[in-house]
């Protein structure tokens, strides 16, 4: 990737990220882009699309990670693809600044229209400690991580006698009680309860779990009844649920809590494993980029999904997903805008790309995104779960196959969708995996071990 000679040098439009807009935008475009003379092109560090609603179903073991993501070079044939990251971007100039992902030298990347589709990103506070112990819940990555860790803290806790070391390796935090934080912790613990019966060492009280959020409900997208439900059906499974209260600190694995009403002291306790879903942000690339910005750090965008700047649309500019502000036009969104999930990204991505065809090739018309959110769906294990469609509020086992429908057909590629499906077949009839994949962060321990001389015992 030395020179910029290696790429195609028809018109291009030029995706940002290969998220769920990236994936459909390209999708949607890359035919008829070819036969009209152009290429599409999409620049991204991995070589897939993550379904991020199914995390902590592959947190969980309920759906291989595997299956969680979309290939791109298999649904992106007539797609330039190029493995690195966007690091700037000069629309006066219609050129891109990328960095291989391989390390080499950045280069530029002229094009005659872009989309800017970039996502969102974990968004964290300055805590002492959240750094080195916490993890995130964004990627597939750190869903098979956090799967592992779970896993590996009970079998060793099993073999443990100091009690103190003991209750610290089953004591399992997530902080944030949104969707992400629901899910996570409800699916885990569903998890390691299971994994408990297989071991004859460790009981079911033996773990804990405790779930941190500093607003006084969970779940803002459903109605309070429902929200009060969840906390109370979370209690009931012996999960703690400390709500208005934050994380103050964690360094070394002591977590410090502190009330949000007074900022007092709201008690200490040691944990391996801590979790963090308190929110996402707008990926803080586009403050590379000479395109507005709003306060939140999104690029701001009209109802047509083109950027837009104060003195209106820019020429060859367009954006879409959680990276943007774009006006909810149903009235239905926060503070006048779409709120970022998946919903949104992938009606918004299908709307982007008839909008650009139409006005760069004339097919079709140019037309304002409008979209009236259905509603949300969350899985808290097993069968078991929350909705609210359409106003309309669902719990228990309604509300969990209206989850596992809902998501079974959003599910990008027909044999994504299959695999996915299959699995949950499979662990029907033959129940949870708890298999632990060792050493993932060193597999070539063993290698190493067997290719290194054994030492020579020292001479008397």
């Amino acid at each position: 990737m030395a020179s910029q000679t290696q790429f195609s040098d028809r018109p291009r439009v030029l995706v940002v990220g290969g998220g769920y807009v990236g994936l459909y935008v390209a999708k949607n475009l890359q035919k008829q882009v070819k036969a009209n003379g152009g290429i599409v092109t999409v620049v991204d560090p991995l070589p897939y699309m993550t379904y991020q609603p199914f995390l902590p179903e592959v947190a969980a073991g309920t759906i291989n990670a595997r299956n969680a993501v979309v290939s791109h070079r298999m649904h992106l044939k007539d797609t330039e693809l190029i493995s690195g990251k966007v690091v700037g971007i000069n629309h006066a100039t219609h050129t891109a600044t990328v960095e291989p992902a391989d390390g080499g030298a950045p280069f530029e990347l002229s094009y005659r229209d872009v989309v800017v589709s970039a996502g969102s990103v974990t968004r964290t506070f300055p805590i002492p400690g959240l750094a080195e112990v916490g993890i995130g819940m964004k990627t597939i990555e750190e869903a098979v991580e956090m799967r592992n860790k779970v896993l590996e803290r009970i079998e060793t806790a099993s073999l443990m006698t100091d009690q103190a070391a003991r209750a610290r390796a089953l004591t399992f935090v997530v902080v944030g009680g949104g969707f992400a934080g629901i899910e996570t912790i409800t699916e885990i613990e569903d998890m390691a309860r299971g994994a408990v019966r297989e071991n004859n060492r460790l009981k079911r009280e033996d773990l804990r779990f405790v779930m941190i959020e500093a607003m006084g409900r969970v779940m803002p997208e459903v109605k309070p009844d429902q929200a009060e439900w969840v906390v109370s059906s979370m209690r009931e499974r012996g999960i703690e649920v400390l709500l208005n209260t934050s994380l103050a600190s964690a360094e070394g694995g002591l977590l410090k809590l502190i009330n949000m009403a007074d900022k007092s002291p709201a008690g200490e306790f040691e944990a391996d494993t801590l979790i963090w879903t308190a929110g996402v942000q707008a990926n803080p690339m586009v403050r590379a980029t000479d395109f507005p910005i709003d306060d939140r750090g999104r690029v701001r965008a009209n109802a047509e999904l083109r950027i837009t700047g104060d003195d209106g649309p820019l020429e060859g500019a367009w954006a879409a997903g959680d990276v943007s502000a774009v006006p909810d036009l149903t009235g239905g969104g926060v503070g006048g805008f779409c709120v970022p999930n998946a919903q949104h990204a992938v009606r918004q991505a299908k709307r982007l790309a008839k909008n650009l065809l139409a006005d760069r090739y004339g097919i079709g018309q140019v037309e304002e995104y409008r979209h009236k959110n259905l509603g949300a769906v969350a899985g808290m294990g097993q069968y078991k779960g929350v909705a609210n469609i359409m106003g309309f509020g669902m719990k228990g086992l309604p509300a969990w196959l209206a989850h596992r429908g809902y998501h079974g057909m959003a599910m990008p590629m027909f044999e994504r969708k299959f695999r996915v499906v299959s699995g949950w077949a499979a662990n029907f009839w033959f129940g949870r995996d708890f298999t632990q994949l060792l050493h993932l962060k060193n597999p070539r321990q063993a290698f190493v071990e067997a290719a290194t001389p054994a030492k020579k015992p020292a001479a008397k």
